[in-house]
């Protein structure tokens, strides 16, 4: 089936303290309230992280506090079924405290022997994780199967916390000695980890096809690991779990987005009404914030999943779904200029997390590189080694990104074919710090210095400045041999220390250069050395971004699928929608303001990304490369036709404002 478009995923965690569950529940409110909030899908609830079912269960134990008589998710189920709102099931599976107390011995312990997961202290409020390789997942199975029994009228099933710890609970210590790994050995560990979670995904699914053989199956376990493809044939569609305001930031789901599209699988966009994250009663980010999350939902190819959490009584909040009406409202007016989309990119970035999946050493590397994408508004894709590269003008490398023989042969083909490749960082050496690729000089060792300063050449210099600009980290000396260089690299004049230093970070760059050269061009390959994507994903430095960005449009060239005097906080994406025959054009904008940072989350002490105003971005030009006769230019969904100049197989587009969002059909 096709994704509804418009979810709520609810959250029902109900403690046994609480009486009264569902007691105000009325399906007339709760439809008419659903309807108000223009929602067309919403995920119910089967059990809980307290572990309690909330229907009429042989498996589990229905809440000791559900009212009598009651099957609440059966109840759910029918009051939107009657008025064409789709359904999926819910079902908690790595935390359920209730099983956490009955059997301690399933509960996942570190190498350290205490207990892992959200509590690791018996005083500590809050859910237990379960091991998967425990009898606890026969358990599981069992649910799995009574729900696709008991509910075979909904969509799917939702199985959510699906973990991969390093447990050393007494089942996997026993297994892992069976299978001849060392749980003394982090490696062999982590190998064991993943038998078990892969073991648990063939469970799950198989026990659902028993009994049902054609309903949807998601198995969420908070972000979409990238490289790793084997997760893809347990599950029927991708929920994306991100939200802004929980610790995730707004490019978060940008990035992920970007790599679940290129999966050929339909997915979804998950944030939520809370201000914070999952789960907060009584907490409302602002509607205008909600506009533009659903909104670039839509523009990067996903359709929308909004979070709520229901009240125990079991009436929904009014002024939640007056705030998701808002921005659902919107979406149901653009969904025809998004069904059926799929990006169209310039660049291909090869993430280097996918190249690593276990280990993720590449994170930084792919959320810099992504961020310099996104604020540049460069067209790009996020990649793992086995999609297709020769669809793009230019593939990203970014620092990190390791190549091993199979993937160095399939970039040989695609440079052969007349492709090129920007590479960063040491994602062209192996793992002795030589060159695998003919990258037109000489690679010698690190620099002695920790920083130390660049000079890139007059075409690639930002626009505010012609002084060296600090590098923030160690990386390879190069040496120009038959290449060309983009610029010099500058020594300070000596390493900080004790009983040497100057001012307060770092000394001084010396007038004259070293010789060596912060990046070549050979042919249809560039190599910057330095660490760009990290250091722009750690501090930020809008310079660097302007190098970087500079090295990029003079890579593609005339090429260059997009150009716009839009400003960095905006987002551009450009989709094609081969069955109306046209491209949509999606401009985003939002203002983000940093607030708060007093509190200590998951995530550490954290200032939050907040958007409140929406102000009006005006006099927006954008140059489009087409490849085909453009009739007709539309703003969308309003239906307004806008002046368009061909010019030299470019469109050149120009509008007078937009506020949030805006869709400019190409026809």
């Amino acid at each position: 089936m096709t994704i509804p478009y418009r979810q709520i995923h609810l959250d029902f965690h109900t403690s046994e303290r609480i009486p009264g569950i569902g007691s105000a529940w009325d399906k007339q409110h709760w439809q008419e309230t659903l309807k108000r909030g223009h929602v067309n899908s919403i995920n119910v609830f089967a059990v809980c992280h307290h572990g309690w079912s909330y229907y009429n269960t042989k498996v589990g134990q229905r809440h000791p506090n559900l009212a009598p008589g009651l099957d609440l998710t059966r109840a759910m189920l029918d009051a939107c079924h009657e008025v064409g709102i789709h359904t999926q099931v819910y079902l908690t599976v790595g935390v359920n405290n209730r099983f956490a107390r009955a059997h301690s011995e399933w509960r996942c312990i570190n190498e350290q022997g205490a207990y892992s997961g959200w509590c690791q202290k018996p005083t500590d409020p809050g859910f237990h994780m379960l091991c998967f390789n425990t009898p606890y997942l026969e358990f599981v199975c069992d649910e799995v199967r009574e729900l696709g029994r008991l509910f075979p009228d909904t969509d799917g099933l939702w199985l959510d916390i699906i973990h991969k710890p390093q447990c050393c609970c007494p089942c996997c210590l026993a297994s892992m000695v069976k299978l001849g790994l060392k749980p003394d050995v982090e490696a062999d560990r982590a190998r064991h980890a993943d038998i078990v979670l892969q073991n648990y995904y063939k469970r799950t699914l198989a026990a659902l096809r028993e009994v049902h053989p054609t309903m949807l199956l998601t198995q969420n376990s908070g972000d979409l690991t990238r490289g790793d493809r084997r997760f893809l044939k347990h599950v029927t569609h991708l929920e994306l779990e991100s939200l802004p305001t929980g610790g995730w930031g707004y490019d978060h789901f940008p990035m992920s987005a970007k790599y679940a599209a290129k999966t050929g699988m339909e997915f979804l966009g998950m944030t939520g009404k809370f201000h914070t994250t999952w789960g907060e009663f009584g907490g409302f980010k602002h509607p205008n914030a909600l506009r533009y999350e659903c909104a670039a939902m839509l523009a990067y190819g996903a359709k929308c999943s909004v979070g709520d959490q229901l009240h125990p009584d079991g009436q929904l909040d009014e002024s939640t779904y007056a705030i998701i009406g808002e921005a659902y409202a919107e979406v149901a007016a653009k969904e025809p200029w998004c069904e059926g989309s799929r990006n169209v990119a310039d660049v291909g970035l090869l993430s280097a997390v996918a190249l690593d999946p276990e280990h993720k050493s590449g994170a930084d590397s792919d959320i810099g590189a992504t961020r310099l994408l996104l604020e540049g508004h460069i067209l790009f894709d996020l990649l793992d080694a086995e999609m297709d590269f020769s669809v793009y003008k230019l593939l990203l490398l970014p620092d990190e990104a390791k190549v091993g023989p199979a993937l160095k042969q399939k970039l040989d083909t695609y440079l052969a074919a007349g492709g090129k490749i920007l590479f960063t960082g040491r994602s062209p050496l192996d793992e002795a710090g030589k060159p695998l690729f003919d990258l037109g000089a000489e690679v010698a060792a690190e620099s002695e210095f920790s920083l130390d300063y660049i000079l890139p050449i007059p075409a690639l210099r930002p626009a505010f400045v012609e002084s060296p600009m600090v590098m923030y980290s160690r990386y390879p000396r190069v040496k120009v041999t038959t290449g060309t260089s983009l610029g010099a690299v500058i020594e300070p004049y000596f390493e900080r220390a004790w009983d040497h230093f100057c001012s307060h970070q770092h000394a001084p760059p010396r007038r004259e250069a070293t010789g060596y050269a912060c990046g070549v061009e050979r042919g249809n390959v560039m190599w910057l050395p330095m660490d760009i994507c990290r250091a722009y994903r750690r501090l930020g430095p809008v310079a660097v971004k302007a190098f970087a960005l500079a090295c990029l449009r003079r890579a593609l060239g005339e090429t260059i699928g997009l150009r716009t005097n839009l400003p960095s906080t905006a987002r551009v994406t450009l989709t094609e929608q081969p069955h109306a025959k046209r491209h949509v054009l999606h401009l985003l904008n939002a203002n983000l303001a940093l607030r708060g940072g007093a509190q200590h989350g998951h995530m550490g002490q954290v200032a939050m990304e907040i958007i409140e105003d929406l102000m009006p971005c005006c006099d927006v030009r954008v140059s489009v490369r087409v490849d085909r006769p453009v009739r007709r230019v539309t703003l969308e969904p309003q239906g307004t036709e806008v002046p368009f100049r061909p010019d030299n197989g470019r469109l050149e587009i120009e509008l007078d404002r937009f506020v949030c969002h805006q869709m400019v059909a190409l026809e």
